[in-house]
């Protein structure tokens, strides 16, 4: 294809265009014909669930799982399955490719419609396919429509208002002007005033999210911690302590400050630092078990996913929660949050600290797997669910 580019460019625009178009159409009739990938059966439970369309860190699996520990419910996820990403675990999904097609599209909706009670949308996406349409309102309007009870499920940047987070939060990664902030700015007012007109149940993934959606219902993130424990070897059994860092989104996360920080304690032969990029996620629970000590993120003020596993790893994980999230969690649980605070400007003394007297850092550390199996192992995930998957509640 790249070989063939220079030419196309050089044919006059009309020509060029009429060949775009006799691709495409070429592109849909193999679609037309090609057989469509496969939907779950429909099953005969009172209570039929589904979720998608982004499973997010696998998390529409896990709360899927979650539901049907409850009694009368089975649950699907559905994920848009994009090709350079990094794959989870899903009930069904499909590609791309798929996504943009009104053939698979048709059969999509027909699916969701006749099969499903309950379906919480991720991130206000799209359902039904790439339809030229901004967000799925009116999708939640369709399903409202043909008695199925709909619901919104947020995870973060998608809902989180970035000059929120940045009067609140010191350390905030939002600046005005930056191309980031003024995208996802926009984003979250819109999907704000949806989240108002639309009126149907949300829910919110971290704590942090209350102060954008005061009338969420969080929705604890779940994992299995059984994978994660039983890659983990004993705390500072090697030469020198494994520092690890795995930086989903670099900006957020603060990793330039991470990476100057743990790669001056490196130099000087005190860590072994590891910056984890390009790892499949079946391969973290190795990564994380190797570690010592995982720094998550120095800037939003929340605790997520892969806190949560490397808790469940028990390892020592160091981040910036906030006293506002700490506070939170503790008023909704009764459990302390077991990550060790940090910011850009403390990181290395902490890690200093830390490493002056391990015993007493791994026994920080032993707190994290109970902490995980109360609150992150799905059964409060599910009892976060309840009320909206009763049968008894109408719309």
């Amino acid at each position: 294809m790249t070989a063939t580019r220079p030419l196309r460019d050089q044919l006059p625009t009309p020509v060029r265009r009429t060949a775009g178009a006799v691709r495409r159409r070429l592109r849909g009739l193999r679609y037309a014909y090609a057989q469509l990938p496969a939907f779950p059966a429909v099953s005969t439970e009172p209570v039929r669930m589904l979720v998608g369309p982004t499973n997010s860190a696998g998390q529409g699996y896990a709360w899927a799982r979650a539901a049907e520990s409850l009694p009368g419910v089975k649950a699907v996820s559905f994920s848009l399955r994009r090709p350079g990403r990094f794959e989870f675990a899903d009930d069904y999904g499909v590609p791309l490719a798929w996504f943009g097609q009104s053939r698979w599209q048709k059969a999509q909706e027909a699916h969701v419609l006749g099969s499903y009670t309950h379906v919480m949308i991720e991130s206000l996406r799209p359902l039904f396919g790439a339809r030229g349409v901004p967000d799925a309102s009116g999708e939640v309007r369709q399903l409202q429509a043909a008695g199925i009870k709909p619901a919104l499920l947020f995870h973060g940047s998608d809902i989180r208002l970035p000059s929120r987070h940045a009067a609140r939060e010191r350390w905030s990664p939002f600046a005005e002007g930056d191309p980031l902030t003024d995208r996802l700015e926009k984003q979250a007012s819109r999907f704000a005033e949806l989240v108002a007109d639309l009126d149907v149940p949300v829910f919110v993934s971290t704590v942090d999210l209350l102060d954008d959606v005061p009338t969420a219902t969080w929705l604890p993130v779940a994992i299995d911690p059984a994978p994660w424990q039983q890659a983990a070897r004993p705390l500072f059994s090697g030469d020198r302590p494994v520092v690890v860092h795995v930086p989903s989104n670099p900006q957020l996360k603060a990793s330039d400050r991470i990476d100057e920080v743990l790669t001056e304690l490196a130099g000087r032969g005190v860590v072994d630092y590891r910056r984890i990029d390009g790892v499949s996620h079946d391969r973290m629970p190795a990564v994380i078990g190797a570690a010592d000590i995982v720094v998550d993120q120095l800037r939003i003020g929340l605790y997520g996913v892969a806190a949560c596993e490397a808790l469940a790893a028990g390892r020592l994980v160091v981040s910036y929660v906030g006293s506002v999230v700490r506070e939170r969690v503790r008023s909704l649980t009764g459990r302390e949050v077991p990550i060790i605070e940090a910011d850009p400007d403390s990181l290395a003394d902490v890690l200093t600290d830390l490493l002056a007297d391990r015993p007493a850092a791994a026994e920080r550390a032993a707190a994290g797997p109970a902490f995980v199996a109360e609150l992150h192992d799905g059964r409060r995930s599910a009892v976060a669910l309840t009320d909206w998957l009763d049968p008894k509640e109408s719309l």
